[in-house]
């Protein structure tokens, strides 16, 4: 086979799609293409418009086939998703993991899953636990569940798609789906309680090579060979790889999005606590590694209205001077605080800016408080949005007493689907020294602090 030169990436997250293609030799992103990530609401249950976003990545494959031109595919996709398939295609809908159950359905299933210490995976709201969703799908439509055949976990579906061979893969299988134990780097005992092993195909690794496309996906985007299509990998542990490969244990790496994905290389797997939105995810290679999340690219953009608007250093000196914060949590369900309501301290600012820095304030503080609890030690590198948002990085350098570093680049995403079809790892290259923010700062932070203990304590 000749040599890679370029790769295509399937991108695939929770609010956006993209196809991105990199430079193997570089490692850097030439160009790329993105769409929304629409949800439908018509149907059995709301669920990923797959059909949509198949066409939208087929235009892109088919606009990139010849300029800049891709010798090797790769795929990532958001966690908190699985696919069931008939024998020709979608057996039933790629249900959406914010749609809530009915309560009956959640007690049955809470009293079926497996316990936290077989896991590291906590009970999680709606479907964001993969075995909560096919608990759903089989019980509540028993007739359509009948035709599953196979069931695949997100990245990999699109890899079926492109090849036509159904497989899994444990950075997919050990982001909080229940259905996976890293401590025997097996199947977690919820598979065989839901009858599921029949349809699971075989588990490979990210790097693997699964297969070239299919002919007809070659036709559709006018390529003359047979294109290879590694396995793919959960988006977070994507943003995570460059920095396995590239450093000792003893650091954290803060993906953020509609997420932020924390992850403690080197921190401590006993302290995880289920009810504080922290579990064990599983790497590329299979090892389970302490990690935290909460909404925090959502939340940000409930809380500025979706308005950009810097904040100025007077702006900021004003909000930290007069202590106008808000205390978690704006998404219930997850996080640090899941069943607690969010609340405005000494009046919600009207401005942009001024929402604006108190907002990138909040997401600091969570941070902080996320990091602590998976006990996370060494430098903080922060990839994705809040890389670029000043006051979210030197409020965490303040937070952390820790180095904080500003991954270039709009997502370590592309990246990490990237490294498993062979691209070198770029040249490093972060931001200037993060600096703290001044001592102000520190009494603000303990007034959010001490605020936030009081309200949980009066749960």
């Amino acid at each position: 086979m000749s040599a890679i030169r370029h790769i295509a990436v399937l991108d695939i997250g929770k609010t956006n799609a993209k196809v991105v293609v990199v430079d193997a030799g570089t490692g850097l992103e030439i160009v790329a293409r993105s769409t929304p990530n629409r949800v439908l609401k018509t149907g059995l249950y709301p669920h990923y418009d797959v059909e949509t976003l198949w066409e939208f990545c087929l235009g892109a494959l088919s606009e990139f086939a010849s300029d800049p031109g891709f010798d090797a595919i790769s795929v990532t996709a958001h966690g908190a998703a699985a696919v069931l398939l008939d024998g020709q295609g979608l057996a039933m809908p790629a249900i959406d993991y914010e749609y809530s159950y009915p309560d009956e359905v959640c007690a049955a299933y809470a009293a079926l899953r497996p316990d936290f210490s077989e896991t590291g995976s906590p009970l999680q709201s709606g479907g964001l636990n993969v075995g909560a969703q096919i608990h759903y799908q089989k019980t509540q439509f028993p007739a359509e569940f009948a035709t599953v055949r196979t069931i695949v976990t997100y990245a990999q579906y699109w890899v079926w798609r492109l090849t036509g061979i159904a497989r899994n893969e444990v950075t997919s299988l050990g982001c909080h789906t229940d259905l996976w134990n890293p401590q025997t780097c097996s199947y977690s005992s919820l598979v065989d309680k839901l009858e599921l092993r029949p349809l699971l195909p075989p588990i490979a690794s990210a790097f693997e090579r699964i297969g070239g496309i299919l002919p007809a996906v070659a036709a559709e985007i006018g390529s003359k060979q047979s294109i290879p299509v590694y396995c793919g990998i959960h988006d977070s542990n994507a943003s995570l790889l460059p920095h396995l490969m590239r450093r000792k244990s003893g650091f954290s790496v803060i993906s953020t999005g509609t997420w932020v994905v924390l992850f403690a290389v080197g921190g401590t797997l006993e302290q995880l606590d289920p009810d504080r939105d922290t579990l064990a995810n599983v790497d590329v290679y299979g090892k389970a590694v302490p990690s935290a999340r909460f909404m925090g690219g959502r939340e940000f953009d409930q809380l500025t209205q979706g308005q950009i608007a810097e904040p100025d250093v007077e702006t900021l000196a004003r909000i930290i001077a007069d202590r106008t914060m808000i205390l978690p949590s704006i998404i219930q369900g997850s996080g640090p605080f899941p069943n607690h309501k969010a609340v405005w301290v000494n009046g919600e600012p009207d401005g942009a800016s001024d929402r604006n820095a108190a907002a990138s304030l909040y997401a600091a503080l969570m941070t902080q408080t996320s990091l602590q609890l998976i006990g996370a030690i060494g430098p903080t590198i922060v990839e994705g949005p809040f890389s670029r948002n000043q006051i979210y990085l030197s409020a965490l350098r303040s937070l952390t007493s820790r180095e904080v570093i500003a991954a270039p680049g709009s997502t370590g995403t592309s990246l990490g689907a990237a490294l498993l079809a062979g691209a070198k790892l770029p040249v490093e290259s972060v931001d200037e020294t993060i600096l703290p923010l001044d001592a102000d700062f520190d009494f603000y932070a303990r007034h959010w602090r001490d605020s936030t203990v009081d309200a949980r304590l009066l749960l």
